[in-house]
């Protein structure tokens, strides 16, 4: 039992220590000059809207801005992930 515990121990310390170089890492996604700027754990640093397009254009702008950084840190994150050993480094 106490051996489960030391486990989900570790496995908690890694995930922290995943989350924190996530948190050092920045995506940016840009279209008809809306800019995003995320961290690799999917916080949004930075929103620039650009004030030429209309309502419409710029509500599916910034849709797709989003879109795209979320997958760009998705990307990240998997990268990380297999760097730092992948699933079976974190007894999975």
């Amino acid at each position: 039992m106490f051996n489960k515990l030391k486990q989900f121990k570790d496995l908690r310390d890694q995930a922290k220590t995943m989350q924190s170089a996530l948190a050092t890492e920045k995506v940016t996604a840009e279209k008809n000059g809306v800019v995003i700027e995320m961290n690799g754990n999917m916080e949004v640093l930075s929103l620039k809207i650009n004030q030429d397009l209309n309502k419409e254009e710029m509500a599916n702008t910034c849709k797709d801005v989003v879109n795209d950084a979320i997958k760009k840190t998705q990307r990240l994150m998997a990268k990380k992930m297999q760097d730092m050993g992948g699933l079976a480094n974190l007894g999975l």
